[in-house]
């Protein structure tokens, strides 16, 4: 069963660069730190939180331009909220850009480090060049994204098929090396405020990150699989901690969380992502689940049907890396490492978040349609019923 291949997925395959890495990184205590040593001014627009804002910078006295992301709107980006935000900050009113917040803060500020495009929606179905030209320094404040270091920004837009809108919509990645953060600041200390469920979803995601490149059957390098390893390890011994002492034992490892984040940024840069995201993108898109737990719906029944196909190749590596992590047998590391998830968060099936019986056949042919740059990356390929048979297993 072989999985067809768009060009965009074909340059992937062919770029030989055993790394990308373009940011240069900082670790700080405190946001303040951060802020004398950059010399944050007037020049500088923040995007972040009005709950991130109050707490670490407000009684800082910058002179920044702070913009929260609600006032855009809720949730992840879409192609109207990016055109608010466009509309809200003029391109002439900034020199620096300030990213301080989750995923979807980090993928709006990568847009606006770049030209300004004649449509949000001609930038993200590649009809509008992506072109870098303010620095962004990037600050995460969940433990989950890794987008921090990557070079793709993910949108809500409206779908279209042979270029003629379909009336729903889709997440589509904007993927280019132009818009990689030029700096990268980890601080620990941002994430305390960040409840219990969002920081599960998020640690969850950065798992699925590197999971996903370990896997990786094309794009994957000894440097990308070094960073992948270190993350699972991480993350893991953390689930186990949180496990064993209550939810509030994340505090004690919040920076171990931060760093594996990080560092499955890193390895799917490279390596990229696969049918996880690519399956959870429509479930994104159509009923607005946050990005780690729609993956996280899915991981599971995704692991399992590589462990049936192909139980003997790389995946055994995987569950053997799984197994010395949580102190199981090899053959037991899928469901064992499914059965912590569970403990950390309970697992939504996927009729609580909307999904109805035209979904089964819906959601495959939009991923079959838009999302070959991540189904293409998949250790076992996935067809139009394969990929209805998980939708249907995660019901």
């Amino acid at each position: 069963m072989a999985q067809k291949m768009d060009a965009f997925s074909a340059a992937l395959m062919a770029d030989k660069r055993e790394i990308i890495f373009a940011p240069t990184v900082y670790k700080f205590d405190t946001f303040a730190a951060m802020a004398e040593e950059f010399k944050l001014n007037e020049r500088d627009v923040v995007l972040t939180n009005e709950f991130i804002y109050t707490p670490f910078m407000k009684d800082l006295g910058l002179k920044c331009q702070y913009v929260f992301q609600e006032k855009f709107g809720a949730g992840e980006p879409s192609e109207e909220m990016i055109q608010v935000m466009y509309d809200a900050i003029p391109y002439d009113s900034y020199d620096r850009v300030i990213a301080v917040g989750g995923g979807a803060i980090m993928d709006l500020c990568k847009l606006l480090g770049c030209k300004r495009p004649d449509t949000v929606h001609n930038l993200y179905f590649k009809r509008f060049p992506v072109q870098h030209e303010k620095d962004v320094i990037a600050i995460p404040t969940t433990c989950g994204t890794g987008s921090e270091c990557t070079n793709i920004s993910v949108a809500i837009v409206k779908d279209e098929k042979d270029g003629v809108l379909t009336g729903g919509e889709t997440k589509l990645g904007l993927v280019s090396d132009d818009i990689i953060p030029n700096k990268v600041c980890l601080i620990p200390d941002l994430i305390k405020t960040l409840p219990y469920k969002p920081f599960a979803c998020s640690a969850i995601d950065a798992l699925v990150h590197a999971t996903e490149s370990f896997l990786s059957p094309h794009r994957k390098t000894m440097t990308s699989e070094l960073f992948s390893e270190k993350a699972m390890d991480v993350i893991l011994k953390g689930f186990k901690l949180i496990d064993e002492k209550g939810q509030d034992a994340r505090f004690e490892y919040l920076d171990e969380f931060v760093t594996a984040s990080f560092y499955a940024g890193i390895a799917f840069l490279k390596a990229g992502c696969g049918p996880v995201h690519g399956m959870s993108f429509p479930l994104g898109g159509t009923y607005h689940v946050a990005h780690g737990e729609s993956n996280y719906m899915l991981f599971g029944a995704i692991l399992d049907y590589y462990d049936e196909k192909n139980p003997d190749g790389e995946i055994m590596r995987f569950k053997e890396l799984v197994a010395r992590i949580l102190g199981c047998e090899a053959k037991d590391a899928i469901p064992t490492l499914n059965a912590l998830l569970q403990r950390i968060l309970p697992l939504r099936p996927l009729r609580d978040c909307g999904f109805t019986e035209a979904d089964f056949k819906a959601f495959p042919l939009s991923v079959e349609a838009n999302q070959q740059r991540l189904m293409t990356n998949a250790y076992y390929p996935f067809d139009l019923e394969a990929e209805e048979a998980i939708y249907r297993k995660c019901f």
